[in-house]
């Protein structure tokens, strides 16, 4: 009866997709394209243009947006320890905390040096940038029409470094508790350039193979989500289980912890989509709007099904629906409007959902759902901007299936499982090389003590 009841949940919300959709389809607004800053439908003739071409002008109003949006999506990395913080066990706060914190130093020197480069320098072959950029060569303070036409290039960079410092700080969640710290840090290191500056290449960069296909991921859907997501999965199969998994208790230690980090991912997410419109105005706005939608819808429908399963709704269960939203909308924040967002939104939960709770049918120990959130999260909003995009909110991008174009969702169908693929084998190689050269996981004497005592000389509580 579950199964079935769960089962009319979706079918409704399908079926009422196709009149909502349509409806929303009739009342078009026009938005601009990501990465270029909106301008006015229409304007007085003017006389002919110079021969010189004018130098680009910054807009005071998108760098000032942008900036914020940087400081935004950096914020949800301390949000992001905070979530993972609280889940795990008190002996193991620290360490989970200052997995995501290191991070950001890390990945921020990477990024500087050649990570960006990579990512979006000029292309080669339409698989990774070359290293022109190094250093932030050329990189200054002028736009660059390609990735920003009124803020400076630099602005851009830092933007995108912070999306870079997340996306290795979400795998982390896979591996809490049990993995050697030193081995931590090259692993995080090497996964960044050469897992996801290949990717954030192949989506994000002009010349990029998978951008030139005409997939759609607005912030971050295939990018972000799925690459750490998949990783998570193979870091989960080869650093092994917990010690006592499924047989010691090993419940959240600090929800009040883990749910002031759901909130700050919550705020911090609006930086992350509606900054990816790279200007301040209706496409951010845009963003802004579904975003937030797509996230509540979330938190309504996953505690729903787990209040249905398993009896009573958790606070846990919100705060992870809201996220499993928020990680949902993310590819299709700049292309969908408010109905198809809590549509998106609404799946998210109870996917992600049922993910969750099938890993147990599964070898692997995925200490706090990176899989089920971020890989299957990931995934239904990539596909479903292949179901819902419309060119009515951006024009830049493309109408999905319910607006006649089914070539859209085989698209991002390709562009999903190349994720997967790629981002699942090299993710393993590397581990499998640090495994036979550094060791991944810590002895069962440190593992038994906690990671912050046997990594880090301190505890998280004194009392």
């Amino acid at each position: 009866m579950k199964r079935i009841f769960m089962a009319v949940i979706i079918l409704i919300a399908l079926v009422g997709s196709a009149s909502l959709i349509f409806a929303e389809e009739k009342s078009k607004t026009e938005v601009t394209a990501p990465g270029a800053t909106e301008q006015a439908k229409s304007a007085p003739l003017a006389p002919a243009a110079p021969a010189t071409p004018a130098p680009p002008k910054i807009d005071t109003g998108d760098t000032a947006w942008m900036l914020i949006s940087a400081a935004l999506v950096l914020l949800m990395t301390p949000g992001l320890a905070l979530f993972y913080g609280g889940m795990v066990r008190s002996k193991n706060v620290l360490g989970t905390i200052m997995h995501s914190f290191i991070i950001i130093a890390i990945i921020t020197v990477q990024w500087v040096l050649w990570g960006y480069s990579l990512a979006f320098g000029p292309d080669v072959g339409g698989i990774i940038g070359n290293l022109s950029w190094f250093a932030l060569n050329g990189v200054g303070l002028d736009p660059n029409p390609d990735y920003g036409a009124t803020i400076p290039h630099q602005a851009f960079m830092i933007y995108q470094a912070m999306f870079a410092i997340i996306t290795p700080a979400l795998i982390t969640g896979a591996i809490a508790e049990r993995m050697k710290f030193k081995t931590f840090l090259v692993f995080t290191l090497l996964w960044a350039t050469l897992v996801y500056d290949p990717i954030a290449h192949w989506v994000w960069n002009v010349g990029g193979w998978i951008h030139n296909l005409g997939a759609l991921d607005f912030a971050g859907g295939t990018v972000v989500h799925i690459s750490s997501g998949i990783s998570a999965l193979a870091a989960a199969i080869l650093v092994g289980k917990r010690k006592g998994y499924r047989v010691e208790p090993m419940a959240p230690h600090n929800l009040p912890m883990t749910i002031t980090g759901a909130a700050i991912l919550w705020f911090g997410w609006f930086g992350f989509n509606a900054g990816s419109a790279i200007a301040a105005g209706r496409l951010s706005t845009s963003a802004f709007v579904v975003t937030h939608i797509a996230s509540a819808a979330a938190a309504i429908s996953w505690p729903l099904v787990e209040w249905i399963y398993k009896g009573k709704p958790t606070t846990l269960g919100a705060a992870s629906g809201a996220v499993a939203g928020l990680v949902a909308i993310t590819p299709a924040s700049g292309f969908v409007g408010a109905m198809p967002a809590l549509l998106i939104g609404f799946g998210a939960g109870i996917f992600c959902y049922i993910a969750v709770v099938s890993k147990n049918r599964f070898a692997y120990d995925d200490s706090l759902d990176v899989v089920g959130v971020h890989g299957i999260g990931g995934t239904w909003g990539a596909l479903a901007t292949g179901l819902f995009a419309s060119k009515a909110i951006n024009d830049a991008g493309a109408n999905g299936l319910f607006f006649g174009n089914s070539a859209l969702l085989g698209i991002q169908a390709l562009a999903v499982v190349v994720t997967w693929i790629y981002a699942f084998v090299v993710t393993f190689i590397l581990l499998k090389i640090l495994d036979w050269t550094m060791g991944l996981r810590v002895n069962e004497e440190e593992e038994e003590s906690g990671l912050d005592l046997s990594q880090h000389s301190e505890t998280g509580y004194n009392f």
